[in-house]
């Protein structure tokens, strides 16, 4: 049960859509206001939001069509969990469409993204000493990968990817541990690499070092999951 006092969402100030709900819903869950397996029940939702049954329910779908809510008909609706092999399975399918856009934007990136890209490194190279300085720093990791993906000009690989981000980003909330500091200096070196092949435009460099850093990523996270079971 969630508790209306001291709740993580906190009311809307209007009636909002259901598109509006689902953006609090989701930035609750991402934010780990709501950890995996967590029962969500509508009529609480509604209420600390301030709106009716009929977008808190609509929502719900969408978030569960995203794959961040399971909606069972007996049981109920619960925020999503992931295994392993559901991890696994994201970050090898991501890898594919981030090599697969890398080599198309390679040729195609424009000096403003090349000059963004650079400006990105120079963000991911600051220390990392506070939690606002961590969630700059993921931000900025995003916005490079995006940009990858965004520079081939493919709708649908875009799409396809985006759908990925609302799970890449939970997992990383929930399984990261003490020792992630130690890994950032491995990921600066992987940035460079990235980066490097972006301002050369060099989509076999590229795609090469985008394996690289995302099976890190895989391996690192997934031995997180294991560890805090």
């Amino acid at each position: 049960m969630i508790a209306t006092t001291g709740s993580p969402l906190g009311r809307l100030s209007r009636r909002r859509a259901a598109d509006e709900v689902y953006d609090s819903l989701r930035r609750a869950i991402l934010n780990r206001a709501f950890p995996p397996g967590a029962k969500l029940q509508v009529e609480e939702l509604a209420t600390q939001l301030g709106v009716s049954l009929t977008p808190v329910r609509s929502a719900i779908q969408l978030l569960a069509a995203e794959g961040l809510i399971d909606v069972h008909s007996r049981s109920g609706t619960f925020v999503a969990t992931l295994t392993r092999r559901d991890l696994e399975e994201i970050f090898d399918i991501r890898c594919a469409l981030e090599t697969l856009a890398a080599e198309h934007a390679a040729e195609l990136f424009t000096d403003a993204q090349v000059e963004r890209a650079q400006a990105l490194l120079k963000i991911l190279a600051k220390p990392v000493r506070t939690e606002a300085a961590l969630n700059a720093h993921e931000l900025a990791n995003s916005e490079l990968h995006n940009l990858i993906v965004d520079g081939a000009g493919n709708r649908r690989l875009r799409e396809m990817y985006r759908s990925l981000q609302a799970h890449i980003a939970m997992t990383r909330l929930h399984y990261r541990d003490s020792t992630w500091k130690q890994r950032l200096s491995q990921e600066q070196l992987e940035h460079d690499h990235i980066v490097q092949a972006i301002c050369k435009r060099d989509s076999k460099a590229l795609s090469k070092a985008l394996r690289e850093d995302i099976m890190r990523a895989k391996q690192a996270l997934a031995s997180n999951m294991e560890s805090s079971r």
